[in-house]
């Protein structure tokens, strides 16, 4: 059973890890960072966390170059973009004790079934975040929609353990829900991640207030999210109506906002096309769901980010 006061490892430092790291050390965690570019920075002037409910620095903080230099961690949480999973599982294994538990953050679909196959069903859980962040410079975090963490376990429905580590995100100021089915959870998120993320990119690296004033691309976020929503439906997963409009109005009081993936498009860094879009078009085509919109996104999004 996990324990009250865990070490936990944060595997990716970049906006999300950093972010719910920062917070989970605050409320009294003891939170270890695996950083790369921002390692110096954060090893000599700590962790800004510019929040929706207050602005707040962690000037020390336990960050390492390496998985080995960290060392075996109680609950492990992956904030890498799907992009690295092809070097994950021998990443891990340095964290990782026999009772180790394995929190993925990752968008898209496939990680959890990555860590399960490599570890474990029982050591994985999967946290869907919805939130609004930005790593604006080395070390410097910016939060512009509070949002929530939805958690579950993978494969399984919600125990002791699942409770207790979204009891750590509550305690640290992040609301955080169990819920019982991971994966339709995961369709949920696509309905935002795909439109907005993809069409940030695809129309030329515009931010998300561009897209909804624009007729014609406020027109293919609908679509896109129809598609998805008819998906998931053949998969067995409800994704209502109302979810629908919720997600399109809360996006409108964001602002200039960029999505991850167009932040990542103009650093030149990879775009996490399979996941957030090649894979659940895959799974369209398997249970025979027609979706022309996502599959000339995703063949653009390719085309774009290769």
């Amino acid at each position: 059973m996990l324990k009250e006061s865990p070490k936990i490892g944060i595997v990716g430092s970049g906006a999300v890890g950093a972010y719910y790291g920062a917070r989970l050390q605050r409320s009294g965690q003891h939170v270890h960072f695996l950083m790369r570019s921002d390692l110096e920075a954060v090893r000599s002037k700590g962790l800004l966390i510019k929040a929706h409910d207050g602005e707040f620095t962690l000037p020390e903080v336990q960050a390492y170059g390496s998985t080995a230099e960290m060392g075996p961690c109680d609950l492990v949480i992956i904030a890498l973009k799907t992009t690295s999973n092809d070097q994950l599982t021998d990443l891990l294994k340095p964290l990782l004790h026999e009772e180790t538990l394995i929190l993925t953050l990752q968008n898209g679909l496939g990680s959890d079934a990555l860590l399960a196959e490599a570890f474990g069903a029982e050591h994985v859980l999967g946290g869907l975040c919805f939130v609004c962040l930005n790593r604006t410079a080395p070390g410097v975090i910016e939060n512009y929609f509070p949002g929530s963490i939805s958690l579950g376990n993978y494969g399984r429905k919600p125990d002791a353990q699942c409770e207790k580590v979204a009891g750590f995100f509550t305690k640290a100021g992040v609301e955080c829900r169990v819920v019982e089915d991971l994966e339709e959870t995961r369709w949920c998120k696509l309905i935002w991640n795909v439109p907005f993320n993809g069409l940030s990119v695809a129309a030329g690296g515009i931010t998300t207030d561009k897209i909804l004033v624009d007729p014609e691309l406020s027109q293919k976020v609908r679509g896109l999210m129809d598609e998805i929503a008819a998906v998931a439906a053949k998969l067995g997963y409800t994704i209502k109506e109302s979810f629908i409009e919720k997600n399109i109005e809360n996006t409108r009081p964001m602002g200039a906002y960029k999505p991850s993936s167009l932040v990542d498009f103009l650093a030149g860094r990879k775009v996490e096309v399979e996941s957030i879009w090649g894979e659940p078009l895959r799974q369209a085509k398997a249970v025979e769901v027609e979706t022309p919109l996502l599959e000339w996104l995703y063949h653009r999004l390719r085309d774009l980010c290769s």
